[in-house]
């Protein structure tokens, strides 16, 4: 299916406030409702966070149940569900990073962020090796596919190690992710760093923060991606009108334009059972 390209639409991530755009969604019921728009607009796949009451990131499983099960009563919605393995705004324990994976059957993808880095410069990642080692069992356990985001090349070199170790799959599915403080900078050149060092028969998507989403979106198209990856997790703004003001951006004007940019290249976007069928997961019946 290499006409195929699979958006993943990540709705709204743990730290970014309201306050910035009223259109970020935080309760289960407004990230449902973006997540099946998102689906009728040309989104795959959903990457969801979970927020608490006051708005900061949390791993709540009653509220991954409660969203999965809202974008499920959607009978004609088959988006691919993928979670957070990392979503919350204090450090928690492993047990508390995982439990949803195994408590809920519809999780179909998992983030896997394969090392620690100093986010944003004011506060530590943690991934430990004990962590990861954890996080890879309990996708082998519960037939959760490791969306393994890459930050930079140290990261990079420790996700060949655990496929060597087998606990993670060979070929693999990667994310790359530009622009956060503490790794690689969105630029084209870091994009193409990358994508040459993935090992042989990776499938991988790519996105840019904030002012390098556009460029590493059409870069990634031109080096022949899996997938593209958009949402208000990672950029608030579509740009800016004639006199310079911002324009706020929503989750679905974000995908239709990934969906336009697809098109314009050439290509279609990925339905859910097409990304399925490029990522190896099980089909379900809707």
């Amino acid at each position: 299916m290499s006409n195929q390209v699979i958006i993943t639409a990540a709705l709204t991530g743990a730290g970014t406030p309201k306050a910035l755009n009223p259109n970020l969604p935080l309760t289960p019921a407004e990230i449902a409702e973006d997540a099946y728009r998102c689906w009728q607009a040309g989104a795959a796949v959903v990457h969801l966070h979970m927020r608490d009451n006051e708005g900061h990131g949390t791993m709540d499983k009653e509220k991954f149940a409660e969203t999965i099960r809202l974008i499920r009563a959607h009978e004609d919605c088959d988006v691919v569900i993928n979670c957070t393995s990392s979503g919350a705004t204090r450090q928690l324990e492993p047990e508390e990073r995982i439990g949803h994976f195994e408590e809920i059957p519809d999780i179909e993808i998992g983030s896997f962020d394969s090392g620690s880095i100093n986010w944003g410069c004011n506060a530590i990642f943690d991934n430990s090796p004990q962590f990861l080692t954890a996080l890879a069992d309990c996708y082998q356990q519960n037939n959760v596919l490791p969306e393994i985001e890459i930050f930079d090349m140290g990261m990079l070199g420790n996700a060949k190690y655990y496929q060597k170790k087998g606990l993670l799959p060979t070929p693999a599915y990667f994310q790359c992710v530009l622009g956060v403080l503490g790794g690689m900078d969105a630029t084209v050149e870091n994009l193409m760093y990358l994508v040459r060092h993935l090992p042989d028969g990776s499938k991988w998507s790519a996105f840019g923060i904030g002012a390098g989403h556009l460029p590493i979106l059409f870069a990634s198209l031109a080096l022949g991606c899996t997938g593209v990856r958009v949402g208000l997790e990672d950029n608030l703004i579509m740009g800016k009108d004639e006199n310079g003001q911002k324009i706020l951006a929503t989750n679905v004007s974000l995908v239709q334009r990934a969906v336009g940019a697809i098109r314009a290249y050439g290509k279609q976007p990925a339905t859910p059972a097409q990304a399925r069928e490029i990522l190896g997961l099980p089909q379900i019946d809707r």
